[in-house]
């Protein structure tokens, strides 16, 4: 007499899922497993399947155990049995996936066309990057996103931009190159050591580049509040009574600098410089090598009305570059 099959369990109650759902590839449906606990990828054409292992359902697919007589544990993901699609005069087999353009992923389930855009970086640069459009490149199927300062240059603009965007190319107009720089961007920190960057092609190559610079508001650990004067609520402009050298990773400026920062309100206004230039800064690091970094060099600024948050610079990034900082 054979022994009893014992069928296996691939379900476990209570159910224990990770903390984060898995990050499925391109195209995958995001499923909630057999067992009706976890969040999983779904399995597809032609892959194994369990009662807890499913098959992608939205691109038609099911699991076929019957070669797994008798035990019918272990299947097969396949394409349930549906009419094809017809798409630009090309007639598709039902769960067959194709590529009708470079831009689109598309499969076909019972008659029905669904695609998935390969070109995801469908949102534009940060506010700071004035004008950003859309360019097609050479060689590339997806647009990119580029920087356009029509308030600099107009008419030659477009097509300066999106040829110094090209890779690879020599083009002849370059010697006669028409320099574009961006604003910086706002500084990554509100009080502390930060960074900010910029896209400029003032280079040998007339090549759009990113820059970037190291930059402080105002120090985190001044209580700037306290030096504003008797019954106002504002000070525009801090600066310490002593020099100090600058420090990065242990290393040390070779000078000491007086720098002004930005300083706070009381109420709801918000100080941010609308006058600056870069400057270099050499430093000297404990053992013995030397190395320089652009730092952001605050000349004067302003309080402003538009803050949603107190003393928050981030707060309305919508209207920053509206008051464009002049920098060099």
């Amino acid at each position: 007499t054979p022994e009893p099959y014992t069928r296996t369990q691939y379900c476990r109650w209570p159910c224990q899922c990770p903390r984060s759902p898995p990050r499925c590839a391109l195209g995958v449906s995001l499923v909630t497993d057999g067992c009706d606990c976890c969040k999983t990828c779904a399995r597809q054409r032609g892959e194994s399947c369990t009662e807890a292992d499913t098959c992608d359902f939205h691109r038609g697919l099911y699991c076929d155990y019957s070669g797994d007589r008798p035990r019918y544990e272990i299947g097969v993901c396949a394409q349930i049995v549906g009419v094809g699609c017809v798409l630009n005069g090309v007639r598709y087999k039902n769960g067959e996936t194709f590529q009708p353009n470079c831009k689109y992923n598309c499969t076909c389930i019972n008659g029905a066309v669904g695609c998935v855009p390969m070109c995801t970086n469908s949102r534009p640069p940060l506010v700071w990057c004035p004008n950003p459009k859309l360019i097609k490149m050479a060689g590339k199927c997806c647009e990119q996103w580029v920087c356009d300062d029509s308030r600099k240059i107009r008419k030659t603009s477009p097509r300066h931009i999106s040829s110094a965007a090209y890779e690879g190319e020599d083009e002849a107009w370059q010697k006669n190159c028409i320099v574009h720089t961006s604003p910086w961007s706002p500084c990554s920190k509100t009080c502390g050591l930060g960074i900010s960057t910029r896209i400029s092609n003032d280079n040998d190559q007339c090549r759009l580049l990113k820059e970037s610079r190291l930059c402080n508001m105002r120090p985190c650990e001044v209580d700037i509040t306290q030096h504003i004067k008797p019954g106002k609520k504002c000070l525009a402009v801090y600066r310490a009574n002593e020099p100090m050298n600058y420090t990065i990773s242990g290393c040390v400026s070779k000078i000491p600098y007086r720098p002004k920062y930005c300083g706070v309100c009381t109420d709801n206004r918000c100080c941010t410089p609308y006058k600056s230039k870069t400057i270099e800064v050499r430093f000297q690091c404990p053992d013995g090598t030397e190395f320089s970094w652009k730092i952001m060099w605050i000349n004067a600024c302003f309080c402003n009305l538009n803050c949603r948050n107190p003393n928050d610079i981030f707060a309305d990034l919508a209207h920053y570059y509206d008051y464009s900082e002049i920098a060099n």
